[in-house]
């Protein structure tokens, strides 16, 4: 197969964070066969988007291109002032394309999903009516959404619903009041010092 076929060639820090993972991380998977890598004459690893595209979905990973290279965060808290204090953080980010949704409930929250489309969800546990266990469990098993990579927020941070969260499939569980510093690290929105 010709890699001009497609005219889409992404070098290997595009395609790292088009499958939001580190440079390293993707090299290993081009070595290993696991992920196919063309060579440019100047020596230089390019890789297909359709390639790109074809592994996250067999791998069941997340990929940014969907949505042009902003990133995509929906945001559900039924914390009216919480809403407005990440939705105004996260426009703040330096050197990134954010594009912030938000919403008050599980139940609207988890309408938003299928028409924004998000990167990442940023849930609170403790929700009236449907809480973030509940939308967790569904984002995660849907087919069409348990891409998304969830992030959980709780003021009552103990061991049993972080375990129970994590278990639905939940990337990690933030104690309330938030560390933005770690959260925004562990999404790569800042760099670890």
């Amino acid at each position: 197969m010709n890699p001009a076929d497609n005219k889409e060639l992404l070098s290997p820090s595009k395609a790292a964070k088009m499958l939001m993972v580190s440079p390293i991380t993707l090299r290993q998977w081009a070595q290993r066969g696991l992920l196919p890598a063309y060579t440019t004459l100047g020596g230089h690893r390019r890789f297909r988007v359709v390639d790109i595209e074809k592994f996250a979905k067999n791998n069941n990973i997340g990929i940014l291109n969907e949505n042009k290279g902003v990133l995509r965060i929906l945001i559900i808290d039924d914390d009216e002032g919480m809403l407005r204090f990440l939705n105004c953080m996260f426009s703040e980010v330096p050197e990134e394309k954010v594009e912030v949704e938000t919403a008050i409930n599980g139940f609207d929250g988890g309408l938003k999903i299928y028409s924004f489309k998000p990167d990442f969800l940023l849930l609170d546990l403790k929700m009236h009516g449907m809480d973030g266990f509940e939308v967790c469990k569904q984002v995660k098993g849907d087919k069409a959404t348990s891409n998304i990579r969830v992030l959980t927020m709780t003021g009552y941070s103990t061991k049993e619903n972080t375990d129970r969260i994590l278990s639905l499939g939940a990337e990690a569980c933030f104690s309330k009041p938030l560390d933005i510093n770690a959260l925004l690290t562990h999404m790569d929105l800042i760099k670890k010092a």
